[in-house]
Order: C-alpha cells, then structure tokens, then sequence
C-alpha cells in the first residue's frame, strides 16, 4: 500500500495525518474532527493537484429569509460541466453535525457552520467531485456543486431565536440555492443527483423527494446518501444520546413542517428525523453508502462520554484495535441494527447499497476512499463503481460486507 501524507484542518489547527496498514491516526481532542473528513482532508503527493473552486454567495437569498445561523448570506461552490456531462448536475450537500440548544448554535454561528463569512474562499473538489476521469470516472464533467452548510439543522429548520440572534433557516437555504442553481441552467438538466455526507447525508434522505419535484419527468433523478444513516439505538449506558440531539435539533429549529408528511402521518417529528423511518417510504430510487462500524456513530452516539463516565469505551472508541472482546460483540450489533433498518429498502429494486465493515466516515468525498489503487471495495467493486452502476443502470447493486474483521480494504480511522 503506497504511503500517503495528508493535512486535515480541525479547529484547534492542523494536524498531521499518515496512512500505515490500512488505517489513519490522527492526534485530536475533540470528537467534533471526524466531521472534518468529508470536508478539510486532502491527499499530497507529485501527481495530486485538486481543483480549487471559489465560493458563490446567494444574492438573492437574503430578501427570502434564507440566511445562515448570524444571518449572513448562504453560498455553494459551481464547476461547470462539458461535453457530455453539459446538461448533467450533480449536487452535493455538507455536513457538519447538528447545534440543538442555544449555547451550542451560538458557538456555530462564529464559525464557517454558522456563518459565510468564515467561509473558505476556496475549496477542493475531490472525490466524487473531481473533475478528473481516473478520479471520478462517471461524474467528471458533470455540472458539480458543493452546497455549504450553516443552518446546523441539515437544511430542515425554519425558525428563530431574536434574543440569541439566530436564524434557523435551512429549509430556506435549500429553496433558495435550488432557486438559484435552476437559474443558472439546472432546469433544463437531463440527469442530476443529489449527494451529501453526514448531516448532508441525511439531508439528502429528506430533501430527496422534494428535488425530484424541481425536474421534469424525463429527467433521470436519483440520490445519494453518505454517512447519513443514523441509528435511533440506546447508547452503552442504556441512554438515548443520539435522540436527545435530535429531539433538540427538530424542537429548537421547527423542523416538524418541513419533514416528510408520509412518516409524520403517524410517527412524531423526532422518529421522523431518523432515516430508518423514512428510507422506505421513498419515491425517489436512493443509494446509502455507509460505513457499518460508523466511527461518528461510535464516538458521538454510542459510547459518547457522557454515557462513559467511567471511561471503560475510551480506547476502543478512538481505536478499534484496543476494543475488547465484549465491546466488539457490542458494535457486531450495532452492524446487526443496521442491517436490520435496511432490509426493506433494499428488497426495492430502485434501491442501492454499499454497506462496508469498517471503522469510517464519508467515503464519497475523499478521493482515496471513492476511487484509488487501494480504494475500499467489496467484492472487488470501488465506491465509485458501485454508484455509477446504479446510478445508470448498469447493474444492480446490493453490496453487504461481511462482518468486522474480514475486509482488508478497509480505510480504517484511528484517534489517539
């Protein structure tokens, strides 16, 4: 496996990043990193030069009420497509985790989760938004856009807290970016798909069937979700840490409106912020790429500190080489959960899924884990492929690994 020198940006500065056997270490404190990985990290080496794309802030959004967290204007990043890809669009949403208290989303409205204005200029397109064929063979040259992300409510909240000076307005920001982007030619597009990791994973899962509704029948429309299959499981203390996020994230930024009808029909806001009830009742086909180890999951959900406090799940949450027996057992079912949340949804034949055992999180931005020499794959088939077969028809595509240890192909994230 060839050695790879990386440079991630966290808040606290940059950190140093190498690849040995199969897996990243990296020297952090906080949790809140891992949600760097599908933005900040960059491979280099003599024959690596991403595209820098400059940011675009969305003029007319202001006078819709669509602004981020401190009120400043929402952006994307916009590289034009060509030859054949001209009239294909492909949309990606960001992640970055959720604010679900005051405290929280006023600490976010002072970075660039909260604000343009802490925006970087530029960003990488890399991965699947590469402009490169031998990165991204199916894609390439397609329109391809990076919706930025800092509403802190995976663009679902509408609402607003005048004593803080926050505005939750990310289904706002969703309307007026899609606004935007018809202008601009996305109108008249033949294919598109909408894509996003983490908190952008899920906002693909339920923005999916609102942005098939922006295209004309004939066009090809599908979507993909990376990372942003987020289990309502008890956490190892018996807590229920992920739904008390959740539950102040839909509370706090009025999401409950701009949920799916169909789920909310019969479950509360809450439940129906979580993928496993809405994945199902989709019109729209939907590809998951998931890690079945999510190590966001893991260290922020499962075995948070909170739910830890005698520290047992330390070292196995940041590396899982120093889990034990039993905490293994435990994260098995974990795997198990999900599998279970997708039994139906893949019986669609619409459908699609990678679903691979290892310790990660967003494959479909970084470049060495959607399509490199040493790429993870299962039965011998990339991220990338997988996706593209789907998305064209070409196969259908139900890939499942098999249980943590077996997959060597793994791109493991290790913490210390």
């Amino acid at each position: 496996m060839r050695k790879l020198f990386l440079l991630g940006f966290v808040v606290a500065g940059m950190i140093l990043v190498t690849e040995a056997k199969g897996y990243f270490e990296f020297n952090v404190t906080e949790l809140d990193h891992i949600e760097e990985l599908e933005f900040g990290f960059s491979k280099f080496s003599s024959n690596f030069n991403p595209l820098m794309v400059g940011l675009t802030l969305i003029r007319g959004a202001g006078s819709k009420g669509a602004v981020c967290l401190d009120g400043t204007l929402p952006g994307y990043h916009l590289h034009r497509g060509h030859g054949s890809g001209d009239n294909s669009w492909l949309i990606q949403l960001e992640g970055g985790g959720w604010c679900d208290n005051i405290r929280n989303c006023v600490y976010r409205k002072k970075s660039r989760r909260g604000s343009s204005n802490y925006m970087e200029k530029q960003i990488q397109f890399t991965g699947i938004l590469s402009n490169k064929v031998q990165e991204n063979p199916d894609f390439f040259n397609w329109n391809r856009v990076k919706l930025r992300y800092c509403d802190g409510g995976s663009f679902s909240g509408d609402s607003q807290n005048k004593a803080a000076g926050l505005q939750f307005r990310g289904e706002k920001i969703w309307r007026a970016a899609m606004d935007d982007l018809k202008a601009k030619g996305m109108r008249n597009a033949k294919q598109a798909l909408l894509s996003g990791c983490s908190a952008g994973g899920l906002a693909v899962i339920l923005r999916c069937d609102e942005f098939r509704n922006l295209f004309s029948g004939n066009t090809r429309v599908k979507c993909l979700s990376d990372a942003g299959l987020f289990l309502d499981t008890p956490d190892v203390s018996g807590g229920h840490t992920i739904r008390n996020l959740y539950n102040g994230v839909v509370q706090l930024q009025g999401v409950k409106n701009n949920l799916p009808h169909l789920c909310t029909n019969h479950l509360n806001p809450t439940s129906c912020f979580f993928p496993q009830n809405l994945i199902s009742q989709m019109k729209t086909p939907l590809f998951i790429v998931n890690a079945a180890y999510d190590i966001w999951q893991i260290q922020s959900s499962i075995a948070p500190p909170s739910a830890d406090p005698s520290g047992y799940w330390h070292e196995c949450r940041l590396n899982h080489g120093r889990c034990t027996p039993a905490q293994i057992r435990f994260l098995q079912g974990f795997r198990n959960q999900m599998l279970r949340a997708v039994r139906g949804f893949s019986n669609l034949k619409k459908n699609g899924l990678f679903i691979n055992s290892c310790f990660a999180h967003c494959q479909t931005e970084r470049q060495d884990t959607w399509f490199a020499d040493d790429s993870p794959v299962i039965h011998k088939m990339a991220v990338a492929i997988a996706v593209g077969d789907w998305y064209f028809d070409r196969a259908e595509v139900k890939l499942i690994d098999c249980p943590y240890p077996c997959d060597r192909s793994c791109h493991n994230l290790v913490f210390r």
